[in-house]
């Protein structure tokens, strides 16, 4: 990842991670907010940030929508279970630490694979 490729590629990796943890601490907060009962407050800071991901999804330095989703879903699955972890407490098994690293390979290859 040299010159103008690797900041490409930097770039898009930091957007990715920004725009996880905006969807899914957005997710999270309205969870918080309805299913725990800790108020709407919590809730609309949740709408908030879910909004604030699809700006930062725009961001993206790829042009194709479908491609980008699509990579997205796989930063999503590693995130949540990444999130999960350091919010909640969770302890992922082997399986689920499997699945998350073959969704991350399956975004290198979506992304940043040769054209």
């Amino acid at each position: 990842m040299r010159g103008v490729l690797g900041m490409t590629v930097t770039r898009s990796i930091l957007l990715f991670v920004l725009a996880a943890l905006l969807e899914i601490g957005g997710a999270w907060l309205i969870w918080q907010g309805v299913r725990e009962h800790r108020g709407l407050l919590l809730a609309g800071a949740g709408v908030l940030a879910l909004g604030a991901y699809g700006f930062v999804a725009a961001a993206q330095p790829a042009s194709d929508f479908g491609r980008v989703l699509a990579a997205y879903g796989g930063v999503f699955v590693a995130g949540s279970l990444a999130w999960a972890m350091v919010v909640d407490g969770f302890r992922p098994d082997r399986w689920d630490v499997t699945g998350a690293v073959l969704c991350l390979v399956g975004v290198a290859v979506i992304m940043y694979g040769p054209r």
